[in-house]
């Protein structure tokens, strides 16, 4: 025991010392395809108030505020909060009514974060866009419980919501759905604005990619090596690759899929869901349905081996967003690093089981990776955007 003592103390005093370790040129490769970041800001062609300002400002102010729900209770803002990632770092939010058991809602909510750059949007990818995932929580009778009827009224009776719809979007003589559409979309350009800053990962990756030795030897050899696990024998990279960290697709890692009313199929009912969504790509309310996007959802193929897959989450402020998986099950990241170190392969589906193998790390082995996962953390901070008052009058 005294000798395991003493070398982990000399491991921890090398750590503190920096350095750099000998990454082989396939590891360099690897490394530098998590970057550049930040990207260009996303842009969503089938919405055609994507990057206004205005829009922004105005999904901003629609974000927060509770009275788009009947109760005056909910907003976005409420489970998606600044403060936490926007996250509400709970298991599951439970619902707005306080629901238990079989009527609760039964998924972690994800960070927001870089969500602009996705292809799918929920757990299930039941959208393909990010304005039309935004109608699922505004209608759901246990999140926001609102209607396009109550959406409308609200609009037309506040001045100062009045005001920046019609600054965006024009006079508001339309039926109902449109405007709520409208909203959601607006809501969406603000949600594209969130997109994660740089990280130590980024201040390493673009200090090997320049040859800057001494500017790489800062980022913490416990880092090093966990990353190099990351991009290595871990595997961890085939799903979570690219400057997001992510393959924007979905997977079956393992995690059981029941929940208290019966068994939450993931990708497969995300498929049916998308298939039947009035307000996917191929509907009417799509502004560019010409677009790639449309192709998408046109193709998008229903396989068994789509049930009990979830979304590949993003990594970037993986440290702040906990708990994790689709169902909140792991607590810590240390508590992810195990799942992935004592995988059960027989829950695996057949991509699973191509992919995963327990990974039976040592604890420094476990505890490099978590390193490295802490490192994709920005030290930024929300500030809110949004412009001074509207100078407003009535939505006729």
């Amino acid at each position: 025991m005294r000798l395991i003592a003493l070398l982990a103390a000399a491991l921890l005093a090398h750590d503190a010392a920096g350095g750099l370790l000998d990454f082989t040129a396939a590891e360099l490769r690897a490394i530098e395809r998590h970057g550049p970041w930040p990207p260009p800001a996303p842009r969503d062609p089938s919405n055609r108030v994507s990057g206004n300002a205005e829009a922004i400002a105005f999904g901003e102010l629609l974000f927060f505020d509770t009275r788009l729900s009947p109760n005056g209770a909910m907003s976005c803002g409420r489970c998606h909060q600044p403060g936490r990632a926007w996250t509400d770092g709970r298991r599951t939010p439970g619902g707005v009514i306080g629901a238990t058991g079989r009527d609760a809602l039964t998924r972690n909510t994800p960070t927001l974060w870089n969500a602009g750059f996705g292809r799918w949007f929920g757990w299930g990818g039941g959208s393909d866009t990010i304005w039309s995932f935004s109608l699922r929580p505004i209608r759901h009778p246990l999140e926001m419980g609102s209607s396009a009827a109550h959406m409308a009224r609200t609009l037309r009776a506040d001045p100062e919501l009045a005001c920046r719809y019609r600054r965006v979007f024009g006079e508001a003589g339309k039926p109902d759905e449109a405007l709520l559409v409208d909203v959601v979309k607006a809501i969406a350009a603000f949600v594209e604005t969130l997109v994660s800053a740089r990280s130590p990962f980024d201040e390493f990756r673009d200090a090997l990619a320049r040859g800057d030795r001494d500017a790489a030897a800062r980022y913490p050899l416990a880092a090093q090596r966990g990353l190099r696990r990351f991009v290595g024998e871990g595997n961890c990279s085939v799903c979570h690759f690219g400057p997001a960290f992510s393959n924007g697709e979905f997977g079956d890692i393992g995690v059981p899929f029941f929940v208290p009313s019966g068994v939450d199929s993931g990708r497969y009912a995300g498929i049916q869901r998308l298939r039947a969504d009035p307000h996917n790509l191929l509907g009417r309310f799509n502004d560019r349905p010409g677009d790639a996007g449309a192709a998408r959802t046109r193709h998008v193929q229903l396989q068994p081996r789509n049930f009990g897959e979830f979304k590949v989450p993003g990594l970037r402020n993986v440290a702040k967003t906990a708990p994790y998986m689709h169902d909140g099950s792991l607590a810590t990241l240390s508590d992810v690093v195990k799942h992935y170190s004592e995988l059960d392969e027989n829950r695996l589906h057949t991509e699973g089981e191509r992919i995963l193998r327990p990974l039976r790390l040592s604890p420094q082995a476990s505890a490099d990776l978590v390193a490295f996962l802490e490192s994709l953390s920005d030290t930024g901070r929300y500030v809110s955007g949004a412009p001074s008052r509207c100078a407003s009058r009535r939505v006729q």
